[in-house]
This record gives C-alpha cells, structure tokens and sequence, in this order.
C-alpha cells in the first residue's frame, strides 16, 4: 500500500487542508507540553507551527517520497499518539503514517505501540539538564543560541546559561541582544529578548543567558553564576590547539571544551552522525570541524560504503566570511584582501583532507579546493570522485534518496530533486548537507558528479547543538528507527 497524491488543489480542498491542518495544531501542543514529546513530517520539525506551516511540511515530502502526504493520513496517526503514555523522543509522524500504510497493518494502534514500545510509560525518566556556556558571540555563536534556545523549550535536555565576550564599551550588551534578535541571513528572532543592563543578562523567551565579560578563560568562575560542570563552546577560532584550548577547563565550573572550527595536533575533530561514538569520557577537548566538512563526510560516507571511493576532487564554491575584506585592502592571506562582495576569490580548504579524520578509510584519497563567491551564506560542494563500482545517475539518487530518508544519516543528509532551487532557498537548512539529485552526473561508469549544497551557518550550528547534546548525554531518542546505510 502506498501513500496516495492528493487531488488538485482547488478552493474546497485547500480548506478541507486548513481545517485538518488546524485540528493538527492541538494534538501537536499536546504531545509537546504533556509528553515531551517533538514531532515532525520526515525531519521537518512541528514546533510552534500555523496551519500553513504543517500543509508546506506535507507537501514537501515529496521531496523524499516523490509525492505529497495527505494529512489525512497522519491526523490519524497524531490522534492516537495522545492517547499514549510516551516519555521524551522525537518523534517522525510522516514516517509512522507510511510505515503503517506500507506495512498491511490494520491496526493503527497496535502498530504505534510496536514502534514506539521503547519511549511508552517514560514520562518520569527527566534529567537535570547540561549547562552551555558560549565562548565568543558573532555569526556561529548568535545561531547557537537560538538554537539552543528552542532546543531547551523542545527537550530540555541542554540549556544556555551564558555567553562570555569581551566588552565593547557603553551599550555593549544593548548591541548584542540587538544583534541575536535581527540577522540579515537568517531572520528575526522567533520570540520575544529583553536586556537587564544592571545584571548583565539577556532574556530569550524566558531564557536567563548571563554576559561574562572577560579577556582571558581561565579568569572565569562559572559556579559563581551557578553555572557547574559546564560544556564551554569556543566560537572565536582563537585558539585551535590542546595549549590554547585547555585554558578553558582551568575555569571554575567548566567541564569540557567544544571547537567550532578543525582542531590542530591531536584534538578530535567530529562530524556528528559519523565518529561520535569515538569520544569518551576523557576527551576534554574536542572539535566539531569545519561547516565544509559536516556538509561532504556523511554524503561521502553513505557513497563510499555502497560503491568504494577509488579517488577524487572536492570543489566548494562557498560564501564570503567575515575574515575577507569588504573592500580591497591588506589581508595576511592570499587574495583575501580582495572586496568579498565583488570577487569570486580562489582559496584553499582542508575540508578534503579532513574527511579523513572521521573517516579513516578516505585517508590519501581526496584532494579539494575552494571558491568564495559574492552570497553571504550557502555553500555548494561538489564530488568529483572515481568509484570503485560502476554506477547510473538514477541508481545513486534512489539510494541518496533513501539515505536521506531512512538511514541513521538522516539528519545530517537531504536529497532534493526540484530544478527551480538556487542557494537562498537553502538558508535555515537543518541538515549538514542537501543533495541536489537533479545535478548528480553518472554515465554506467565508475566516474560520479556529486552536488551538495549547505547552509554553511546555520546546517554547521545545528550539527554542533546535536554534538553538544550527545557529549552532554541529552540526545533525544528518534523514532521510528533508522536504519543503517548498510540495510538500504
């Protein structure tokens, strides 16, 4: 049994859509604040949604399935969901609907209880949540906090309780908590911040985040704001080795210490969704690698473990960032003095190399380079690669496809296959990486073109929350079960 195309959309049949779409929003609100239970529609997360918001998360399904899901196929399956006794997890009310209509079960309630047996009667099992102290507040620090901010009102498994700067003078956290609550990429701030100038404390939707101003880690004492046993994340980029990282963890109440960049010598560098399982508990100090890297290795991962990776090239034509020159002037790095709004300007990446630090077996195997090209966010990669398997344009995209919707990959890889796409439309994307299936170049043989784009900000922060919450102990389980890429 397959999901059924709903009929064209007319003036009756879109309303027939709000209405279903609004008795929705209650069993959604439902779910969240009595179970805590987060749902979503093949990844697309249903938090603070509107009627529209759940009919464009329906339609773009067909992204994954090739054909829109009526929500009349998943109100069913939101009804009997209250009326379970569920715990914490997050919860996939598209892939449920499918399931149930793919699987020739007649019972909806009794296929739910199969699915989700591991998270029903759960309610009591709460942990203290993990505190989070952001080092450094510009682009990756400010989407951080946002994120962490509604991953707190989601799970509450991890929470901001401070971010440390250096002071710029009179108005200095006014300028701040200006500049978290506008950004010209990404939006407004979705809710409500204030500022307490006398305490030092911006308040996000109910969120105390307290400004530390300091001029050196170690001079720091967290307990004293009650912050204790803290994961401290450095998003200034001052420091990327063991030395200079470890100045963090002589500050009172710091625990660990997360890079947002690629870590130098011996510091484990992350990708999310590849070699966490690596860490352990003795790992101070860790990275989370660059946005460049999080965006190829779980694409490359899923390719090389189908078809074996021979070989091969990866070219970024990625956005400016804030070290370039908005107008030609001195720069230490080559042609980056060069105005960033007017050049594409040729660069270096180590984003290729790096592959090979998560995954060991692409050691020697990959050669890159970058671009920077006038947009200020959103970046494509594309993989250039010799396989050791001959393939077809369709063949990779149908597996890509199912990586992106079935596999433990699932959230650090997308698929889409519209010709009307171009970069803006992937600002916000959650995911690391978004296949553009359309652009995939096979031929029956061993030679593969691969497009990937990333949104270079706010796809990389939302990879160093979900690091954060696993390192922290707080990831929410995710059902139903994806499967290993191996199981495709």
């Amino acid at each position: 049994m397959t999901v059924n195309q709903p009929a064209e959309v007319g003036h009756d049949n879109w309303n027939e859509r709000i209405a279903l779409a609004q008795e929705m929003i209650p069993l959604i609100s439902s779910l969240h604040r009595n179970n805590n239970v987060v749902t979503s529609i093949f990844g697309r997360l249903l938090i603070s949604v509107t009627d529209i918001d759940i009919i464009k998360a329906h339609e773009r399904a067909h992204q994954v399935i090739e054909e829109d899901l009526p929500l009349e196929q998943t109100l069913p399956v939101l009804r009997e969901l209250t009326s379970m006794d569920l715990g914490t997890a997050s919860i996939d009310v598209g892939r449920l609907a499918v399931g149930f209509a793919q699987s020739g079960a007649t019972d909806l309630a009794d296929y739910l209880h199969s699915e989700l047996e591991e998270v029903i009667g759960g309610r009591t099992n709460v942990k203290e949540p993990t505190d989070v102290v952001l080092y450094g507040f510009g682009r990756i620090g400010r989407l951080l906090a946002r994120i962490l901010v509604e991953r707190e009102a989601s799970y509450g498994g991890v929470r901001l309780r401070a971010i440390v700067v250096r002071s710029k003078g009179d108005g200095d956290i006014i300028k701040r908590a200006s500049l978290l609550r506008r950004d010209s990429v990404h939006g407004e701030f979705n809710g409500t911040i204030s500022v307490d100038e006398e305490n030092n404390i911006i308040w996000a939707n109910g969120t105390k985040i307290q400004v530390i101003y300091a001029n050196a880690p170690q001079e720091i004492d967290y307990t004293s704001y009650g912050i204790n046993n803290a994961i401290v994340v450095d998003n200034t980029g001052a420091w990327r080795d063991r030395k200079g990282l470890s100045q963090h963890l002589e500050a009172k109440g710091a625990d660990r210490v997360l890079l947002t960049a690629p870590g130098k010598g011996d510091i484990p560098n992350v990708v999310f969704g590849i070699n966490e399982n690596s860490v352990t508990d003795d790992d101070k100090v860790l990275s989370a690698a660059s946005c460049t890297t999080n965006g190829i290795t779980p694409v490359l991962k899923a390719l090389g473990a189908r078809y074996g990776v021979a070989h091969g090239h990866v070219e970024t034509a990625h956005s400016f960032t804030n070290d370039q020159n908005l107008i030609d002037n001195y720069h230490k790095g080559d042609r980056r003095g060069r105005a960033a709004g007017l050049n594409m300007v040729l660069t270096e990446t180590g984003a290729a190399k790096a592959v090979s630090k998560a995954l060991p077996e692409f050691e020697g195997k990959l050669t890159g380079n970058a671009i920077r090209v006038p947009t200020p966010n959103v970046s494509m990669a594309v993989l250039n690669l010799e396989l050791e398997t001959e393939v077809t344009k369709d063949e990779v995209n149908d597996y890509l496809r199912k990586v992106a919707l079935l596999s433990n990959l699932r959230q650090q890889v997308d698929y889409v296959n519209d010709p009307e796409l171009v970069s803006s439309d992937f600002v916000g994307s959650v995911k690391a990486g978004v296949v553009d299936g359309l652009a995939t170049i096979a031929n029956g043989t061993k030679h593969l073109v691969v497009y990937v784009w990333y949104d270079n900000e706010y796809g990389y922060s939302n990879q160093v929350v979900r690091f954060v919450e696993d390192i922290a102990g707080k990831r929410p389980r995710v059902l139903p079960h994806r499967s290993p890429i191996s199981e495709l």
